[in-house]
């Protein structure tokens, strides 16, 4: 059987984080073209990963700038290498140019790192993302990691063209790969609770993540309570793996809102839901919250960043509005309009049944594996500026990887 070995960011947790569904969905993309899969990590493994052996893949704990690690790599002998993230390219990079030069290297960027951390920073100063993240040192990380691998793949079209018009990537080594869903049948959609079956609001979101964060804050001081005053019997319901003390401390039954922690399962959570909110103020890549809405017959009230590379040209399930008052106003009128909200909730439907078609995008994504398996030599010609990166780096990386090692050794000594 052909190898894979994917070199995680974190071992997958599916329902916690929309990051962990994604790798989900490219581990079952390879099971069916036939590769033996192999996870490892450095990260600490936890209560909510998933049981991948039980999925049937093997998994390895690996160390950062540890020889064994070689050794490893050298027995597995992959053809085809993921690196989940820009960091763990960089971290894992050169070991495995060095030793399994023959593997094609695949970076799943997840979003763009450099676009998220540039748009929490413009809004904190009020500034263009783009006049911080083209002078950021994050971004040329993270470019060169892009430009390193053989493949990126890049989950949102928006994405997909900042890295084209803004840096001159080459779409030979970019492959647009959004969420793969099974469509939604028939029956699952007449099956979704009506509108009368419903009640309340919800956000969703792990607190991993600064932006989730931030819009729970957003909710809690500026929205809500516009909300509440015209909906007083009205709850909203935060849910999220990961909750610190702070978010807990928002916790307040009198004014209806109600925090929540995990949740069981994202599915109960959302269908019991009439609206989902999330005023995102900052982020990247596609927001798995609102697809995960969007299946459940639930319909959305966001932001343009929210709702950023997800409906493309159909109209969105509920509203888009960035102004707090009008966000606001727009939540109550979609909660209390029947008509409205079936016609969301059916924009809904067909975005997850036209936009995110798991058939196509694997058929896509086999085509491109296909075409660079074949003509690996000439592919990496074309990327030259690729070429010159990974000589840079693995130099760099290798002395300072030495030195490490064998500062770890007169410790251990």
């Amino acid at each position: 059987m052909k190898k894979l070995l994917v070199i995680g960011y974190v071992w997958p947790e599916p329902d916690s984080s929309a990051a962990g569904r994604r790798m989900m969905q490219l581990l079952e993309f390879f099971l069916a073209e036939n590769y033996q899969i192999t996870f490892a990590s450095t990260a600490h493994k936890t209560a909510f990963m998933a049981n991948l052996e039980e999925f049937g893949v093997s998994t390895e704990e690996i160390k950062v700038n540890d020889p064994e690690f070689d050794r490893f790599l050298y027995k597995l002998n992959p053809e085809v290498v993921l690196f989940d993230r820009f960091m763990i390219e960089e971290q894992f990079g050169w070991r495995v140019e060095k030793i399994c030069p023959d593997a094609i290297k695949i970076l799943d960027t997840e979003d763009l790192h450099f676009l998220r951390d540039a748009r929490m920073e413009a809004q904190k100063r009020q500034l263009s993302a783009k006049s911080i993240y083209m002078d950021a040192d994050l971004t040329k990380r993270e470019i060169a990691a892009i430009y390193r691998s053989d493949l990126s793949l890049i989950i949102s079209e928006v994405e997909m063209e900042i890295l084209k018009s803004d840096f001159g990537i080459d779409e030979n080594v970019l492959l647009y790969l959004p969420f793969m869903l099974n469509p939604l049948s028939e029956e699952e959609i007449q099956q979704s609770p009506s509108f009368k079956e419903r009640k309340d609001f919800v956000f969703i979101g792990t607190f991993k993540h600064k932006p989730n964060w931030n819009a729970v804050l957003q909710l809690k001081h500026h929205i809500w309570p516009i909300i509440r005053e015209n909906l007083p019997e009205a709850e909203l319901h935060i849910y999220g793996s990961y909750p610190t003390q702070k978010v807990l401390d928002l916790h307040d039954p009198k004014s209806g809102f109600l925090v929540k922690g995990r949740a069981g399962s994202v599915f109960q959570v959302m269908k019991k839901a009439k609206v989902c909110l999330a005023p995102l103020q900052f982020g990247a890549g596609l927001k798995g919250k609102f697809i995960d809405a969007m299946r459940c017959g639930t319909p959305c009230v966001t932001t343009n960043i929210g709702a950023e590379g997800i409906a493309g040209e159909t109209n969105w399930s509920g509203f888009i509005e960035d102004e707090k008052r009008l966000f606001a106003e727009k939540a109550v009128l979609l909660y209390s309009n029947q008509r409205i909200w079936k016609k969301a909730q059916s924009n809904g439907f067909s975005i997850i049944n036209t936009r995110f078609s798991k058939q196509k995008f694997e058929n896509i994504f086999h085509q491109n594996l296909q075409e660079i398996k074949e003509n690996l030599v000439s592919h990496r010609k074309l990327n030259f500026t690729g070429a010159m990166l990974r000589h840079h780096l693995h130099r760099s990386t290798y002395f300072m990887s030495k030195y490490i090692q064998e500062k770890n050794k007169k410790t251990a000594d």
